[in-house]
Formats: C-alpha cells, structure tokens, sequence
C-alpha cells in the first residue's frame, strides 16, 4: 500500500533536517552549559545562526521546545512500557527506557530557564498519569513497595541523570549499573528491611522548579 504521507519538498525537508540538527545540539550544548548563547548552538548544529533565529527567535523559545520534546520522549517511553503485560517487567521497562532517554538531564539543567506554556503542561500531567498507572499496577500485583509514591519517581529519575562520568558509553554504562540499585530497592521485598525515611516530595515543590528565575 502507497504511503499516504506526501514526501517533503526540497526546501521543507532541509528545513526538517536543520531543526533536528539544532535540537539534538542545543540538547547537547546546554546539557553542558545552561548559559551558553545561542550562537553556541548554532555553530554546534552546523547552521547558520540567521537560520536559527528564523526558527527560534530566542533562548527561551529553543529551550521551551527542547523540554516540550523531552516529555514527548518521555510519554512515548511510557506509552511502550504499558504495552508490556507484566506489571514488573513493564516498570522496568519504563524506568530504564526514561533513563536511555536522559530526558530529566534536562529537568536537572533547564527547569526555571523558561515559562512552560499550556502544551507543557498538558505533556506533563499525561506524563505523570501514565507514570503512576505503571507504578500502580506494580504494586497492586505486589511487585513494588508499598510506600513508593509517584513523585518519589522523578527524585529517581533525576538521580541518574546527573551521573555523568567519562565518556557517554561509561556515563549510560553507570546509570545502568545505579538503577540496578535503585530497583533492587523498589523491589517489595526491600520494604522488609524498613520503611523510607521522611515523606516524598510534595507536586507544589517539584512544580515550583519550573517558575520562572526570569
């Protein structure tokens, strides 16, 4: 059956490539350096800074896409894992698939740096639905502790992402090896050995990252 989907023209699909080279550069660019300027990114994507400015008429237009991107990457991952039907192995899933993506390296780097718009928001709010829907059924089939509450899940998330060492192949390697450990102790048998400490984070306090430093 023909593809339905007509094939960009010739200054479109130009256009298509230039903007996924200067997202997956801004990525890595203020990953790095939440300061850099934009022209940092530019020379990066390998544009011209003119035509990024056509795209992205500021800072905090680019970053406000590079984190809308993030949670889609995010939904996307969660949508997959709940297609896995054993609850363990779907939250295993879920958490290593948000760790591939490395999409809180940029919640760790880019929060407060531009206002969310009503899209963010709606992205965030599935985000965290589907989220708790694998989390929940975990625990509902007995396979999670208890006392892990939803928003303890970006504390984890987080976590990882700010383990960088070495190159990107030992950094994906370690985050790895440290969600070994933070799974061993999600596992519900782990609850054996007492309970957590203090209480998880508020929604207020995990929102309130994201306002503004403007």
């Amino acid at each position: 059956m023909p593809d339905p989907t007509p094939p960009l023209s010739g200054r479109r699909a130009q256009a298509a490539r230039n903007d996924g080279a200067i997202l997956a550069a801004a990525r890595g660019v203020f990953v790095a350096r939440p300061d850099a300027p934009v022209a940092a990114v530019a020379q990066a994507a390998g544009v011209g800074i003119s035509a990024l400015y056509r795209r992205y008429p500021s800072k905090e237009a680019l970053l406000a896409t590079l984190c809308l991107d993030g949670l889609e990457r995010f939904v996307a991952v969660a949508r997959r894992a709940l297609e896995v039907d054993d609850p363990w192995d779907s939250f295993e899933a879920f958490l290593r698939g948000i760790v591939d993506a490395d999409v809180h390296s940029l919640t760790v780097r880019l929060a407060g740096l531009f206002t969310p718009s009503p899209e963010h928001d709606a992205l965030a709010r599935e985000a965290g639905v589907l989220a708790a829907r694998i989390l929940h059924r975990a625990q509902e089939e007995g396979n999670v502790r208890a006392d892990v509450a939803e928003s303890d899940l970006p504390m984890i998330y987080e976590q990882l992402a700010a383990i960088r060492l070495g190159s990107p192949e030992r950094t994906a390697g370690l985050r790895q090896r440290y969600l070994d450990v933070q799974l061993a102790g999600l596992r519900a048998g782990a609850a054996e050995h007492g309970s957590l400490a203090g209480a998880a984070p508020e929604p207020a306090e995990l929102g309130a990252r994201w306002l503004s430093k403007g």
